[in-house]
């Protein structure tokens, strides 16, 4: 319901905007540019779409191979002890933890279509639980907030249209992905648990936080040290090895569990055709709606603002241009990845605005619409503090993204 309006809403500006140009200052080619870019914007969306194929298939079919190793109950096993501590409403064994670290452990692989479906099981499970049934629990909350979040590994959709639109090294933004998703988490954390008086001062929550983020500040403080072209070199390599060491170790998962791997593969590769496909009229749909918003100059009017006031304040203006796509993210994910391609289409997509723009959209969820669905699934009406605290920590994600981006690419 959200993305409706908000697509409605980008028409209504864009030719309320169009109409003044015309009108009032004689703007004679303001409708011609905007008929071309309604057709420009809707052919660049079918191209995009179909150039996913590869890349999509590809993780996807490696990721299946995962899954059927047991790469998910693997990580589900691993993260229990710390979950379980977040979570002390639910009795031990209960399935809202199984549900729970599957979902968890479906995100970090970035199996949305597992996750999701894992998601709604959870909430579900932690709604027999709930003694008022039309109120957020606070086990609900604390899942969805974290869920909200985005902490992924590996995320598959930006690394895809990042190669569709031909960028010179696709994975270059892995890591920083990782940096700012692991923030938001973190902040999530911290903001949930303090609205419910959860101790994050316990042996085992401190053990797994102190040393993901040591090894996050410890990875940081050395990117530090390097000069740019040194910098440059050691985020394409690393990214590079993680993914290459994450792909090897499904295939020797598989090779253990004796996993028939290339139907595995097969089948998943199956899943990213199906996406691609999929959100076809919905990449179209949106980036027209931007191309007719770009055409009338609204963001140039946008842009101009954020600069000013970031000027006025003695700020680097350079991240500016990427920021529609960090204040859509919230709204929809289908519109903050049209704002990605729209940047990197316009400025280029190793450029620093296609980069800092891919981060954005590789981190977090979209928090409307993550309340919208989940909690719609178990009819839940009063959702607390949810939004406020989902969009803090969007907030943070986007202020360390703008860090991380210019610290890796500027």
């Amino acid at each position: 319901m959200a993305l409706n309006y908000i697509w409605v809403a980008f028409f209504l500006v864009a030719f309320v905007i169009a109409f003044i140009k015309w009108a009032f200052f004689g703007d004679q080619e303001i409708f011609k540019l905007m008929v071309d870019g309604i057709f420009s914007s809707a052919n660049n969306g079918f191209d995009i779409s179909l150039k996913l194929v590869g890349t999509m298939s590809l993780f996807l079919g490696f990721m299946k191979i995962g899954e059927k190793a047991g790469a998910i109950n693997f990580l589900a096993r691993i993260v229990s002890p710390f979950f379980s501590r977040l979570f002390p409403e639910i009795p031990k064994n209960h399935p809202a933890v199984g549900h729970m670290m599957m979902n968890f452990s479906a995100n970090l692989l970035g199996l949305d279509n597992a996750a999701t479906p894992f998601g709604i099981k959870s909430m579900e499970s932690l709604q027999e639980l709930n003694p008022e049934k039309d109120k957020a629990s606070n086990s609900q909350l604390m899942f969805l907030i974290l869920h909200a979040s985005g902490l992924t590994l590996i995320p598959v959709s930006t690394i895809a249209i990042r190669a569709a639109q031909k960028a010179a090294n696709p994975t270059d933004v892995f890591v920083p992905c990782l940096i700012v998703t692991f923030s938001a988490t973190l902040a999530s954390m911290i903001l949930t648990s303090v609205k419910q008086k959860i101790n994050l001062f316990q042996p085992v929550l401190l053990f797994w936080i102190g040393t993901i983020s040591a090894a996050i500040a410890g990875l940081v403080w050395y990117l530090t040290t390097l000069d740019k072209a040194s910098l440059e070199v050691f985020s394409t390599s690393l990214s590079s090895i993680l993914i290459i060491l994450l792909l090897a170790a499904f295939l020797i998962g598989g090779w253990r569990k004796k996993v028939n791997m290339f139907e595995a593969f097969v089948e998943g590769a199956k899943g990213g055709f199906e996406i691609a496909i999929r959100i076809v009229p919905y990449l179209i749909a949106i980036l027209v709606a931007i191309g007719v918003l770009r055409s009338s100059g609204v963001f140039d009017y946008v842009i101009q603002v954020f600069t000013s006031v970031f000027s006025f304040f003695g700020v680097n203006t350079d991240f500016v241009p990427s920021l529609p796509t960090a204040l859509m993210k919230p709204l929809s994910g289908s519109g903050a990845r049209g704002m990605m391609i729209d940047a990197m289409t316009k400025y280029g997509p190793d450029s620093f605005v296609g980069r800092l723009s891919s981060i954005f959209q590789g981190t977090v969820d979209s928090t409307f619409y993550v309340v919208a669905v989940y909690f719609g699934a178990v009819s839940i009406k009063n959702t607390r503090y949810a939004i406020p605290v989902m969009l803090l920590a969007d907030t943070v994600g986007i202020v360390t993204a703008i860090v991380v981006g210019y610290l890796f690419f500027h």
